[in-house]
């Protein structure tokens, strides 16, 4: 029984997560030569303050992002 764990920010559409499910099922299948319904796929689903990168938050970057920039174009 292939498990297939997949941990992504939160935000995305149930719509989205299906399609994804669907997908990385599909090739689980084709590529180990599985039954579907063998395959067990699991979202972990982290808030953008559980997310680092470069020792910043996710919610710390899209935050930056944001912010107005008060930079002087000469």
């Amino acid at each position: 029984m292939p498990i297939v764990r997949i941990e992504l920010l939160q935000g995305r559409t149930p719509k989205v997560k299906n399609e994804l499910i669907a997908r990385v099922t599909d090739a689980v299948v084709t590529t180990l030569g599985v039954d579907p319904d063998q395959v067990r796929v699991l979202l972990y689903e982290l808030p953008p303050e559980h997310w680092a990168v470069g020792g910043q938050t996710k919610a710390m970057q899209q935050s930056a992002f944001a912010q107005p920039q008060n930079k002087v174009v000469e």
